[in-house]
């Protein structure tokens, strides 16, 4: 074979393999692609969430009431009011997830704080699909609740959470107690040190106003760990009323027995500076039965309502337990959801009981304090922190007005057993 004919016979060789692989690379281009559900998302009607439900209620309704926080028949009420806002409508290829199960799902999370990936194999619903549902019905949630968390409007609305302040803490002119505390996060992607606080982890913050029955009246969430507690608060549309007076609270008042009148306040822990409006310990120690020392107790007696509200939404809902794997923005519907269906709970007759029985909360037997079962495994709630504390100096004439109460109470406004206590 001359060396033409073999440069031809090697060049239509190197065509045909050119064309073959082009011919390959087309067809594969060409083919439809295709999506594999595993069979436990695909057999879903064998045996559902829903289901679970259902059969957990007939079974026992403790079950029932261990997986969603909360009676069969106060779940049943939440469906009517959420289901307009996360209803899904049914598709040629498949069958809508229900409300129901969509509530229940959120409901399993917020009580338990399991990851995704436990979760979608009891209710057989898909990760992502989870990271989709569990925000959504979190708006609902805060949507349809708005009124269950209310700041009086009027001064007649203050001088009633006043009075019940008085009437089962003996503080009067006490219309609130503040707190804050960091609810953990996974360390956000590309945040830096936004929310990094100072306990060393990443945080965001839940700012609360309570009344003296464990209801929030005021409730703020979002602002980044590495904000000073103190900015944190000031940051707050509840510190801009107070600031500007537009919260219509009462005038100042004289107390019982006295001639200063003094203002209508909200109690509060070291990490809180001492204003007009409000009280904060008095910092150090004091001599057993002085002034100061008597004040820091009946102060601390009416603050301990936040400690318990906070005690009682990371006893109830275990999310709260542990860092949430979640962005800040969805964290924050999360921790707000919990918000507002403590107060949903709470006041609502059928389920008060259920969510927070009588030994959950701190109560007292002649001044004596019994601690609420919260309490106890409080070592493991590592996501919920405390506000740092910060010494403040204040004007003259605020601390005259802490003056004036530690006074009262240590004279017309003692109670018989604070001499043994504080």
């Amino acid at each position: 074979m001359s060396s033409s004919e073999e440069d031809d016979l090697l060049l239509a060789a190197s065509s045909f393999v050119l064309m073959k692989a082009l011919i390959k690379k087309t067809s594969k281009t060409k083919r439809k692609r295709r999506w594999w559900m595993t069979s436990l998302y695909r057999n879903r009607g064998l045996y559902s969430g829903t289901m679970l439900l259902n059969d957990l209620q007939k079974e026992d309704g403790d079950h029932f009431k261990q997986c969603c926080r909360m009676s069969y028949e106060t779940f049943n009420q939440l469906p009517t009011l959420v289901e307009p806002k996360i209803r899904k409508e049914d598709t040629k290829f498949r069958k809508a997830i229900s409300s129901n199960e969509r509530l229940a799902l959120t409901l399993r999370y917020l009580a338990s704080g399991d990851s995704f990936a436990s979760l979608s194999l009891v209710f057989k619903i898909s990760k992502s699909s989870i990271s989709h549902i569990i925000p959504e019905v979190c708006t609902a949630i805060i949507e349809v609740l708005q009124d269950y968390i209310q700041i009086p409007k009027t001064q007649e609305e203050w001088l009633s959470v006043g009075k019940k302040y008085e009437d089962l803490w003996n503080f009067p002119h006490c219309i609130g107690a503040i707190d804050g505390k960091h609810v953990q996060l996974q360390a956000p992607i590309g945040s830096g040190s936004n929310f990094f606080n100072y306990k060393s982890t990443f945080s965001i913050v839940l700012m609360a106003v309570v009344d003296a029955d464990y209801n929030f009246l005021y409730a703020d969430v979002g602002c980044q760990g590495r904000i000073s507690d103190g900015g944190v608060f000031r940051s707050t549309s509840f510190f801009k009323q107070l600031e500007e007076q537009k919260l219509e609270i009462p005038p100042a008042e004289k107390l019982i027995g006295r001639e200063k009148a003094v203002p209508y306040v909200f109690v509060a822990d070291e990490a809180f500076p001492l204003k007009e409006n409000i009280l904060r310990p008095y910092p150090g120690s004091h001599e057993n039965g002085s002034a100061k020392r008597i004040f820091n107790y009946r102060l601390s007696r009416a603050r301990r309502v936040v400690e318990n509200v906070f005690g009682i939404l990371s006893a109830v809902f275990r999310v709260f337990r542990k860092p949430m794997l979640l962005e800040p923005k969805k964290a924050e519907l999360v921790v707000m959801a919990c918000v507002y269906l403590h107060n949903f709970l709470r006041k609502e007759k059928a389920s008060r009981d259920i969510y927070s029985p009588t030994d959950l909360i701190d109560h007292e037997i002649e001044g004596q304090l019994v601690r609420g079962t919260w309490r106890e495994d409080i070592q493991s709630n590592i996501a919920f922190t405390p506000m740092q504390r910060v010494g403040r100096r204040s004007p003259r004439f605020i601390e005259e007005n802490r003056n004036e109460f530690a006074e009262y109470f240590s004279s017309s406004g003692a109670v018989p057993w604070q001499s043994k206590l504080a």
